[in-house]
C-alpha cells in the first residue's frame, strides 16, 4: 500500500510539472475574464474576497456568460430531448420492440438526469463557462445510494488529465482537493459500504482529545486510471475497467480503493493544439485583444476624468490664495483689472471619438471569439424571411459544427455512457429485448440538439433552391415537380426551421388522414350521384310498370298470307 501511494504521488508530481505553464496562463485569464474562478497559482484565497480589481472593461466577462448560455442552449437545452438512443445494428432500429425499448430508456434517462437534487443543469453550465475561459472542463458523474445520479463540476485547478495512445482521455487525477475533518468522518461512516473510507491518522488526531477541530482541512488526491489487471469474470473492483484510489497527502496513505466500469470524470476540451493535452479556449484566442481593451478603456476613463474634472492653471501671483472648487464658492483675486480670469482649466487635446471607435473594434473581436455576434444575427434581424432565416441557420451550423461538435463526441457522450452504466447497474432501465441482447446490447447515441438541427439546414436550403430552380421549368412541363416528395420535404424544412416535434404529425397519422379523406371523397361522390341514381331508378321503374299495363301487341300478318 505504501509503495502504491508513493507511485501515485510521483505521477501527481509529473502531472503538476506538466501543468505549470498552463496554470500561469489560467491565472491571467481568470483575472481578466473569469474573476470568480481565479484559483490556480494563488490557491490561498478566501471566500467572499473582491477579485478583478484591475479590470476596467467587463466585455470579456459578459461575453463569457453569453457564450456559456448559448452553448448550453445549442447542445443540451433543458426544454427538449436533445439526444436519443439507437441500436448499433441498423436493422434492429426497425424492430418495433427495440424502438419501444430505446424510446422508453431515453425517457427514463432524461427523468433521472433532470430529477431534483441531481444539479445537472447548474453544474454543466459551469463546464461551459470553464470551456469558454480555459478551454478545458470536467464534470464528475457519481451515483447516489446506488440508483440516482449526482453531478459536480470540478474546478480546473484540481484536474489533471492524461491521454492514451489514441489521444483519448483515459486517466484523471483530482489533485490536492481539500476536505474538512467532519467531511472525512462522513465518508468513513458512509451508508454505502463500497464508498467507505479508512480514517487517515492525521484526521483522526484532529477529531480526538479536548482540542478537536472538525473544521481542520486536509488535502487528498483521487486517482482514476485504466485497470491493467482487469478480470472481466469478477463483479468487484478487480473486474472493472478503471481503478479508483483516494490518497491522503499528509499521511501518504490510501483511504479508499475501488473501481469504475466507465470513466466517472467527463472532460471537455474546446480545441487542442499540437502535442498539447489540455484544451485552448476562445479567451486564449483573443487574449491580447482583451489586454489591449483593458488598457485602452483605462486610458479613456482617465481622459474622460480629465475632461470632466480638469486641472487648473493659476497665475503666479495668485498661487498662494485659497482656491475652492465647491459649488457657489467665492474665489477672490482671480480676475485682473480688465476682468480676465487669472485661473483657467487645462483640458487635454486627446481625440475621444477615435479612442472609443478603437475600443469598439476590440470589443467586436472579443464578442466574435465568444460567438456572441453569431448568436445575435436572428435577434437583430427579426424581419427576416423564412429563406433568409434558414440561410443564417445554415451558416451558423457550418461555423459551430467543428468546435461544438467536439463537445458532443468527447464530453456529452462520456456523460451519457456513465449515466447509462449507473442506471443499468441499478436496474432502473427497462428490460432489454431479446433481439437487442443477442446483438450484444450495444447502444449508440443519436444527438438531436439545436446544433444538429442547424446542421440539417443544408438539406432544407437544398430543397428550397431545387424548388426555386424547377419552378420556371414547371410552367412548361408541370411533371418536373413530381421528382420532389412534398410531404418529406416539408418535414425536413419544418425540423430545420425549429418546429417542435410535437407540432408535426407522424407518417402514420398522415396516412390515416389520407385514408379518411379518401373515404369522405367517396361518400361525397355517392351523395352527389344519389339524385341521378334515384331519377334513373324511377325512370326504370315507370318503364317497367308501363310495360306491364299495356295490352299484348297484335302480331303482324303479312298481306296475302293465311
Amino acid at each position: 500500500m505504501r509503495a502504491q501511494a508513493e507511485h501515485l504521488m510521483r505521477c501527481q508530481a509529473d502531472f503538476e510539472a506538466e501543468r505549470a505553464n498552463w496554470d500561469t496562463l489560467y491565472e491571467r485569464i481568470s483575472e481578466m475574464v473569469f474573476p470568480r474562478s481565479q484559483y490556480f497559482t494563488s490557491k490561498n484565497q478566501f471566500q467572499g474576497e473582491l477579485r478583478g480589481e484591475r479590470v476596467f472593461d467587463n466585455t470579456p466577462t459578459l461575453a463569457l456568460d453569453r457564450f456559456a448560455s448559448a452553448v448550453g442552449s445549442m447542445l443540451a437545452p433543458e426544454t427538449m430531448q436533445w439526444h436519443g438512443l439507437k441500436s448499433s445494428d441498423p436493422e434492429l432500429n426497425e424492430d418495433e420492440e427495440v424502438k419501444e425499448y430505446l424510446e422508453l430508456a431515453t425517457r427514463v434517462l432524461f427523468g433521472a438526469r433532470y430529477a431534483p437534487k441531481t444539479n445537472f443543469s447548474s453544474q454543466v453550465h459551469e463546464c461551459w463557462l470553464s470551456n469558454g475561459a480555459f478551454g478545458t472542463s470536467c464534470l464528475f458523474v457519481d451515483e447516489d445510494m446506488g440508483s440516482s445520479l449526482r453531478y459536480r463540476a470540478i474546478h480546473l485547478s484540481e484536474i489533471y488529465i492524461g491521454e492514451n495512445f489514441q489521444g483519448l482521455i483515459d486517466r484523471v487525477h483530482r489533485g490536492r482537493f481539500k476536505l474538512k475533518a467532519y467531511q472525512v468522518l462522513q465518508l468513513v461512516n458512509h451508508t454505502d459500504e463500497s464508498k467507505r473510507w479508512m480514517m487517515p491518522e492525521c484526521v483522526a488526531k484532529a477529531l480526538e482529545g479536548d482540542r478537536k477541530n472538525p473544521n481542520a482541512e486536509f488535502e487528498f488526491i483521487h486517482c482514476v486510471y485504466p485497470n491493467d489487471d482487469q478480470d472481466t469474470r469478477r463483479a468487484d473492483a478487480v473486474g472493472m475497467a478503471y481503478k479508483s484510489v483516494y490518497l491522503s497527502v499528509q499521511d501518504l496513505t490510501i483511504c479508499h480503493e475501488g473501481g469504475y466500469r466507465t470513466l466517472p470524470y467527463a472532460v471537455g476540451r474546446y480545441v487542442t493544439g499540437p502535442r498539447e493535452t489540455y484544451g485552448r479556449s476562445p479567451a486564449m484566442t483573443v487574449f491580447r485583444d482583451i489586454l489591449m481593451l483593458n488598457e485602452m478603456n483605462k486610458t479613456v476613463i482617465r481622459a474622460g476624468q480629465l475632461h470632466v474634472d480638469p486641472p487648473f492653471l493659476i497665475a503666479e501671483d495668485g498661487a498662494l490664495q485659497p482656491f475652492s472648487m465647491t459649488p457657489r464658492s467665492l474665489n477672490y483675486g482671480y480676475l485682473n483689472s480688465d476682468g480676465q480670469p487669472l485661473a483657467q482649466s487645462l483640458r487635454p487635446d486627446g481625440d475621444l471619438p477615435i479612442a472609443l471607435e478603437m475600443i469598439q473594434d476590440r470589443r467586436t473581436a472579443v464578442n466574435d471569439a465568444f460567438l456572441v455576434t453569431l448568436f445575435q444575427v436572428l435577434v437583430e434581424n427579426p424581419d427576416m424571411t423564412a429563406t433568409q432565416a434558414l440561410l443564417r441557420a445554415q451558416e451558423k451550423g457550418q461555423l459551430l459544427g467543428p468546435t461544438l461538435g467536439r463537445q458532443q463526441s468527447e464530453f456529452l457522450s462520456c456523460v451519457i455512457e456513465r449515466e447509462l452504466d449507473i442506471l443499468s447497474a441499478a436496474g432502473t432501465l427497462p428490460p432489454m429485448p431479446e433481439a437487442l441482447l443477442e446483438a450484444g446490447g450495444a447502444v449508440a447515441i443519436e444527438f438531436k440538439s439545436p446544433l444538429n438541427r442547424l446542421q440539417r439546414a443544408d438539406d432544407a436550403m437544398g430543397i428550397l433552391k431545387t424548388i426555386e430552380a424547377l419552378t420556371p421549368l414547371a410552367q412548361i412541363d408541370p411533371g418536373v415537380l413530381d421528382i420532389i416528395d412534398i410531404p418529406k420535404s416539408a418535414r425536413i424544412i419544418a425540423e430545420a426551421s425549429g418546429s417542435p416535434a410535437d407540432a408535426l404529425r407522424t407518417p402514420e397519422e398522415i396516412a390515416g388522414m389520407k385514408e379518411e379523406k379518401q373515404k369522405q371523397a367517396d361518400l361525397q361522390q355517392l351523395v352527389q350521384a344519389a339524385p341521378l341514381l334515384g331519377k334513373t331508378a324511377r325512370d326504370l321503374s315507370q318503364a317497367s310498370a308501363t310495360a306491364q299495363n299495356q295490352p299484348a301487341p297484335i302480331p303482324y300478318v303479312q298481306p296475302g298470307s293465311e
